[in-house]
């Protein structure tokens, strides 16, 4: 494992602004989403919003895959492949976007419901972003990343869903993928130090049914492997001295998730 590149105060504010792009496509998209739109169209409208925006699509082409960004709908967990299928009343769809300007990259993802969603449906999507929320609250200087995985299986088990704990949250930068790994479980008080300039997306991927996994042929689509459906939150977090940065903030200044 390396080390992990710590970003000064001026990184930080430009990776921020490449977060105020990709803030903006999940909030644009949200009004998008909706019965019989294709992943396909979610796919361009995305990435010609992240044009307009002055930026690149992070995803498109890194190693080899072939959308602007990730649609993985029901119990797709993460890594769908955009395609021509249209959403369907009651469907849940998570959207996952990465955004590079100016040689700044972020990541965040956010899951919609499509009409009328299930309750239960509805309270696991209600769930990856109470554990978003408590694992963005963890990530503060003296915090350990096993914190951070700590918060969302604790938030996971009170709530009664299953957390996938062989995916996992990075290190975000020059690069989509940077050190450190960022598990989604954890102990408190383990692995490495949360240290001021350490930029990181926190990102709960958890399901209704078993927390176990499988890959699509296409060597990129993670299913569950019960068919349960399954919600992904992300955002792309800094570590400051007072405390943690959130450099994509979903719905407008002030509001993640």
């Amino acid at each position: 494992m390396g080390t992990p590149r710590l970003k000064d105060p001026a990184e930080v504010d430009a990776m921020a602004a490449s977060g105020a792009v990709l803030a903006g496509v999940l909030d644009a998209l949200a009004d998008v989403v909706a019965v019989g739109v294709t992943t396909n169209d979610l796919d361009a409208f995305a990435r010609e919003r992240i044009r307009a925006g002055g930026g690149v699509p992070s995803f498109l082409g890194y190693r080899g895959f072939p959308g602007s960004i990730c649609a993985s709908p029901n119990d797709l967990v993460v890594h769908g492949i955009p395609g021509p299928r249209p959403l369907a009343d009651g469907d849940v769809v998570s959207l996952d976007v990465g955004v590079t300007l100016d040689g700044w990259v972020t990541d965040a993802a956010r899951t919609f419901v499509v009409g009328e969603a299930a309750e239960e449906d509805l309270h696991l999507v209600a769930v990856g972003e109470s554990a978003l929320a408590d694992a963005v609250a963890a990530c503060r200087p003296g915090n350990m990343v096993g914190d951070v995985g700590a918060a969302v299986q604790g938030r996971a088990a009170r709530e009664g869903v299953g957390v996938f704990p062989s995916l996992i949250g990075h290190g975000v930068g020059r690069r989509l993928h940077e050190e450190p790994q960022v598990p989604n479980v954890g102990r408190p008080g383990q692995g490495i130090h949360l240290r001021p300039g350490l930029v990181i997306a926190v990102e709960p991927m958890l399901t209704l049914g078993r927390p176990a996994i499988r890959l699509s042929p296409d060597g990129w689509s993670v299913f569950t492997v019960d068919g349960a459906r399954a919600t992904h939150a992300e955002v792309t977090v800094a570590i400051t001295e007072h405390g943690p940065r959130v450099l994509t903030p979903w719905g407008g200044s002030g509001r993640w998730p």
